[in-house]
């Protein structure tokens, strides 16, 4: 049998179990997880009870965000080796990501494996998905009072709270591990970053003041003082708290420098900031803020940045998908909490949690099917490649890969605040249902592309103001400020996703 493997590799014969089994974890890691494929099935065929050629055929397709052959490779490779806690935990995290009843597998993992705090978090988030929030919140507050530093125990806590409406006790668990570990500056630090991330900035500051008491000077805590005092508007202490923190090289601190000067009116300080943080590898983060900058400034590089029609498409693919009924009613069912997530753009609604396009549901997949080639033909039509910007200098050759996928339930008053995705290349709306009546001369629910974050204090037009209507998709730059147009009542459901930067 030929041997195969990626392109450039050296042959590896697929006899040979354990090369096999390497070249697969290496195509994981270098992202060429198709090419890797038939020299695994051809692997396998040779040596079908090696439970680690189950194992990364599994990851395999687990990466590519293709859940069911991945589920299925993976409850073989623990069938064939019961015993193994991490292959249990990956077959676990699949059935989870795929939709599918998962709260037996993670009990099953967390036996072989009691002690691996990501089992834990992956059973308190099948026990969430199973619609059993209380749950959840038992099994992280028994580990938390047997181990209260575990600071990702503490931060899924506070997740928690607030999807579920107590937003009165979100940080109790940090508080109160805190009352016995009062020198742990790593949890001063996580505390006082989640009440910010809350925009309970009062509260932030009254945190940083006691970790000072009790644990010391930290430079963390002096760089969230100044954030803090920029984002209430005290402009002047923000002014001397960042003055003393010139010399930090952080890159996301220096980020706040940028925003803190748009703040205060001085835009031409800002893109000196950050004109040299937005040609670096980050720069998906700075970008957003000088194109702020530049627009006040009138500065022509703004057109070069955001100006070009081709960064934003919008597509209509209801003809490409199955009945939006049925896939509202898929989506509608996912949503399982009652309020707006922490650190999300979401007002007056709900977000699913999980990875939507791993499901395996058919409506699911037929709408991450058109949404996929819709992506390929817009990335097809953009402006030439440019080393020097941060949407278009990017391989688009590549394959299409997502770095986040959702949807969102928005009721009467409901909205997204104008917001970024650093974290991905492009980004999206795909429209399911709509408000009746929604749009006219106040453009209610309309997508508002370009504009500016207005807690900055900053008023300007987005450049884009696009209309909704169900079955429509609309990409752009993941770095172009994006919200809503707020409406008066109705439902407005939307799935969304970010593609991946290529690697």
């Amino acid at each position: 049998m030929p041997a195969t493997t990626p392109q450039g590799w050296p042959a590896v014969n697929p006899r040979d179990a354990d090369a096999a089994h390497n070249a697969g974890l290496a195509a994981l890691n270098a992202g060429t997880e198709l090419a890797a494929l038939p020299l695994l099935d051809a692997a396998r065929a040779f040596h079908p009870r090696d439970a680690r050629l189950w194992q990364v055929t599994g990851l395999l397709y687990r990466s590519l965000e293709d859940l069911a052959p991945a589920v299925g490779a993976l409850e073989k490779a623990a069938a064939l080796a019961p015993g193994d806690a991490l292959i249990a935990h990956g077959h676990a995290r699949a059935a989870l990501e795929a939709g599918l009843p998962a709260i037996y597998l993670f009990e099953r993992a967390h036996r072989l494996g009691p002690r691996d705090g990501s089992v834990i978090l992956g059973l308190a988030a099948a026990h969430s998905a199973a619609g059993a929030p209380e749950a959840a919140f038992a099994l992280v507050e028994e580990q938390l009072r047997e181990h209260p530093g575990w600071i990702p125990g503490h931060a899924l806590l506070a997740r928690l709270c607030y999807v579920v409406g107590e937003k009165d006790r979100f940080v109790d668990s940090f508080e109160q591990a805190l009352e016995t570990a009062s020198t742990e500056v790593d949890l001063w630090i996580e505390l006082i970053l989640t009440l910010t991330h809350a925009k309970k900035y009062d509260e932030a500051l009254d945190a940083i003041a006691r970790a000072r008491k009790v644990a010391g000077p930290h430079l963390a805590f002096d760089a969230n003082e100044a954030v803090c005092a920029d984002e209430m508007g005290n402009m002047a202490e923000a002014d001397r708290l960042f003055a003393a923190l010139d010399h930090v090289e952080d890159f996301n601190f220096q980020v706040r420098r940028v925003r803190h000067e748009l703040r205060a009116g001085r835009p031409e300080i800002a893109a000196a900031l950050a004109e040299p943080l937005t040609g670096g590898p980050n720069g998906n983060m700075s970008a957003p803020y000088l194109a702020m900058a530049w627009r006040m400034l009138d500065d022509p590089r703004h057109a070069w940045l955001e100006g070009d029609a081709r960064l934003v498409g919008v597509y209509d693919l209801g003809d490409e998908l199955p009945p939006l009924d049925r896939l509202a009613e898929r989506l509608r069912a996912l949503h399982l909490t009652t309020h707006q997530p922490l650190e999300q753009s979401v007002r007056g609604g709900t977000q699913t949690d999980g990875e939507l396009f791993s499901r395996i549901e058919p409506e699911i997949r037929a709408l991450r099917r058109a949404v996929s080639q819709a992506v390929e033909r817009h990335i097809a039509q953009l402006p030439p490649a440019d080393p020097l910007h941060p949407v278009l200098r990017y391989n688009r050759q590549a394959l299409v890969r997502f770095s986040g996928s959702w949807s969102v339930r928005l009721a009467g008053a409901g909205y997204h605040s104008s917001h970024i995705h650093p974290e991905g290349w492009l980004s999206s709306a795909f429209y399911v249902t709509l408000p009746e009546g929604i749009g006219g001369a106040d453009r209610e629910g309309w997508l508002a592309l370009g504009g500016s974050e207005r807690s900055l204090g900053i008023d300007l037009a987005p450049a884009h103001l696009i209309e909704p209507k169900p079955g429509r998709l609309v990409l752009f730059p993941s770095t172009m400020w994006h919200g809503t147009v707020p409406f008066r009542e109705g439902e407005r459901l939307t799935a969304a996703f970010d593609v991946a930067r290529p690697r």
